[in-house]
C-alpha cells in the first residue's frame, strides 16, 4: 500500500453522525470501529468512534473520530493530518522530522490494534498522526 496523507477530524461524540453524512454527500465506502471494538466495552466511550475512514468513488479519504473521554474538543484544532501507509522506513522518516522540535503526544509505538501509531504537533502547530501498518516496531 503506498502511503497516504489525509484530513482526520476530531468529534465531541458525534463522530458517526458526521462521518455518516460525508458519506451521504461524497459517497463511497464507509467503516467505522468503536471504542468498544478495540477492548473498551464497559467503558462510556464503547460506543463512540474509535477510527472512521471515508473512500469514496473520487479518490478522497477522510478519517474521524470521538474525542477521547476527559480530553475535551479543542476549538482551534478539531483536525490533524494523517500519515498512513505500510512503508515503515518511509513513516518513521516522516515523523521523525515532523516530531522535531514539536510535540509529542502519544509516542510512536505499537498499539492495541496491531499497528505502530504516534501523534504530535509539529513546530508550527499542526496536529499530526502517523499509523504504520503491518509494523514489528
Amino acid at each position: 500500500m503506498a502511503s497516504r496523507l489525509n484530513p482526520y477530524l476530531t468529534f465531541a461524540g458525534d463522530a458517526r453522525p458526521a462521518m455518516e453524512f460525508y458519506k451521504e454527500v461524497f459517497g463511497g465506502t464507509l467503516v467505522l470501529n468503536s471504542y468498544g471494538d478495540f477492548g473498551q466495552k464497559d467503558t462510556p466511550m464503547a460506543d463512540k468512534i474509535m477510527h472512521g475512514m471515508l473512500e469514496t468513488p473520487s479518490g478522497f479519504t477522510l478519517m474521524g473520530a470521538d474525542n477521547p473521554e476527559g480530553t475535551g474538543k479543542q476549538a482551534e484544532n478539531n483536525f490533524s493530518v494523517s500519515l498512513s501507509g505500510d512503508d515503515d522506513a518511509e513513516l518513521r522518516g516522516y515523523w521523525e522530522k515532523l516530531s522535531e522540535g514539536g510535540q509529542v503526544s502519544v509516542p510512536l509505538e505499537k498499539q492495541m490494534w496491531g499497528d505502530v501509531f504516534g501523534m504530535c504537533t509539529d513546530r508550527f502547530g499542526v496536529p499530526w498522526m502517523v499509523n504504520i501498518s503491518g509494523s514489528e516496531g
